[in-house]
């Protein structure tokens, strides 16, 4: 499969303009014409050499001649494995090969343990695909990604007892990656685990707790809102859990803290802080009685 100027332009960051004099001045990249109207193609190899110098470029700060001298200088196949695999990842969900990509996950799978597999490749890449990737690649890579974790998820073996989670994304959150790690974590931890996903509303929430009385809710903000609509969606569902503890975590609450605490939530980055404010929790309560 081949792309055109035009979409490497849009997907890289790189001005067609810009590509046209790298090519003119260092022989890099080095596209195909097509028969008749000598439209400049590019391979799938031309769009990872072409994304690997504008990473260079863009987060390193590399000039363009030293980071096209990188490149040139080292292949994919000289690369770290997990770093072959996502370089490889991103240049199969360029050209839309949803093939290669099921190769890939499947390779990265074979090659980790559970959590290095789920931590240091599946996460990353869901984290890094709204600055990466045009709306049509984004939905095509967050869906595979999604669909592995929730594969990893299921092969957990469930335990019989064991502190229970409900975990959701609230209303008009649709990105539950980090919650499905969060569910794998746990789960792997000896939690029971409830998993409602994405933009569940609060009555949703409230007959969730009243069926399966959680010990911990967990909520997972990753879009972004204003103040006034955060303060609005967490009390709805602060007040559908209670009155079982919540903990909040995800980037699109991160900026919201003063809220969130003064609303009576907990907020937490991993699994483990989870686990420790629920153990606070739990030791608060005997204590009372």
């Amino acid at each position: 499969m081949t792309l055109r100027i035009r979409t490497i332009a849009r997907l890289t960051g790189i001005r067609e303009a810009t590509l046209r004099a790298w090519e003119r001045r260092y022989g890099f990249p080095r596209p195909h014409r097509t028969e008749g109207n000598n439209y400049r193609v590019y391979s799938r190899d031309e769009v990872e050499a072409i994304r690997r110098v504008a990473r260079l470029i863009q987060q390193d700060g590399l000039s363009v001649s030293e980071a096209i001298a990188q490149v040139r200088a080292t292949p994919l196949r000289d690369l770290p494995p997990p770093v072959q695999l996502t370089e490889r990842f991103w240049s199969a969900v360029m050209v839309l090969d949803g093939d290669e990509v099921t190769r890939v996950l499947d390779e990265a799978q074979a090659a980790m343990d559970v959590e290095a597999y789920c931590d240091t490749f599946l996460m990353p890449l869901l984290r890094e695909m709204g600055v990466r990737l045009d709306i049509a690649r984004e939905h095509l890579a967050s869906a595979f990604i999604r669909h592995r974790l929730r594969q990893v998820l299921d092969a957990v073996e469930p335990v019989d007892d064991g502190p229970r989670a409900l975990l959701a994304c609230p209303a008009r959150d649709h990105h539950e990656g980090g919650l499905l790690a969060l569910a794998l974590h746990l789960k792997r931890k000896g939690w029971r685990v409830t998993m409602l996903g994405a933009d569940t509303p609060a009555e949703a929430l409230h007959g969730a707790c009243a069926q399966v009385r959680p010990d911990v809710v967990a909520l997972s903000f990753v879009r972004r809102r204003e103040p006034d609509e955060f303060l609005e969606v967490l009390g709805d569902a602060l007040r559908a859990c209670a009155p079982f503890p919540v903990v909040v975590g995800g980037a699109g609450a991160r900026e919201h803290l003063k809220t969130l605490f003064t609303l009576g939530a907990q907020y937490a980055e991993s699994s483990e802080e989870l686990v420790a404010i629920w153990n606070q929790v739990r030791n608060a309560q005997n204590r009372r009685t």
